[in-house]
């Protein structure tokens, strides 16, 4: 779950709507932003606590990694990196536990998708959810540093999952961490277990909506693909 999300604005307005955050020298990943269908192993914005560039007063900062976590111990990566880490296990699991004590951060999206398995076809059915005011929003996550043979350092993170709220129930058991606002501070401090952020968000604040199947195709990143249909017509897009 949670391996897809989007972005519907450009960096300068997701830089806005996060202002707490240093943008420093980061750019709009070569027009890559709007996406619509941002999927695991590409590049995305994060806000991490910048302590490598601030040491005496480190303050949040917008970094860029890629979406795949891999320890900085480990001596390759996993051909699929873990693109999610549970919260029910995140402080005991080796390859989590280091990088939640110290290294959180907060991914910022305007939705994810979600699919619902159609009984008997084998076919799923997509959906996006996003707030209802259309806002940006970040999901919780943790990020690692890992250091390529080549003298390359690579950041890359995952998404913090939960059990589903009500409103996602229905559709799959499990949903992304989103954070209150009031909350991003919390998650990117120094405290070591901050477990109580990592649960369902308020429903009533969501919306959720079917979207063509399209979206399961990678190649597909228009805005179109967040558009919603008609299930009840059957005007599912193939």
């Amino acid at each position: 779950m949670c391996r897809r999300v989007y972005i519907n604005c450009s960096f300068d307005k997701l830089a806005e709507s996060f202002s707490f955050a240093t943008r420093g020298n980061v750019d709009d990943l070569g027009g890559r932003v709007p996406r619509y269908n941002g999927a695991p192993a590409e590049a995305y914005h994060i806000i991490i606590q910048d302590a490598e560039r601030q040491r005496e007063r480190p303050k949040p900062a917008i970094s860029i990694a890629r979406w795949g976590l891999v320890p900085s111990w480990m001596d390759r990566p996993r051909r699929q990196p873990p693109v999610y880490a549970r919260c029910e296990d995140i402080s005991s699991n080796e390859l989590f536990h280091d990088a939640y004590r110290s290294r959180r951060c907060l991914i910022p999206v305007s939705g994810f998708f979600e699919w619902l398995d159609i009984s008997g076809t084998g076919k799923k059915q997509p959906y996006a959810v996003a707030m209802k005011d259309r806002s940006m929003f970040a999901l919780a996550g943790i990020w690692e540093v890992w250091r390529h043979p080549a003298g390359i350092d690579i950041r890359s993170f995952a998404v913090v999952t939960c059990p589903a709220n009500e409103m996602m129930a229905p559709i799959h058991n499990r949903m992304p961490v989103v954070l209150r606002a009031e909350d991003y501070g919390r998650w990117l401090s120094s405290d070591p277990n901050p477990r109580g952020l990592m649960k369902p968000f308020d429903d009533d604040a969501m919306m959720m909506w079917p979207i063509t199947r399209r979206v399961l195709t990678v190649r597909n990143v228009g805005p179109e693909v967040i558009n919603p249909v008609d299930l009840s017509a059957r005007q599912v897009s193939q």
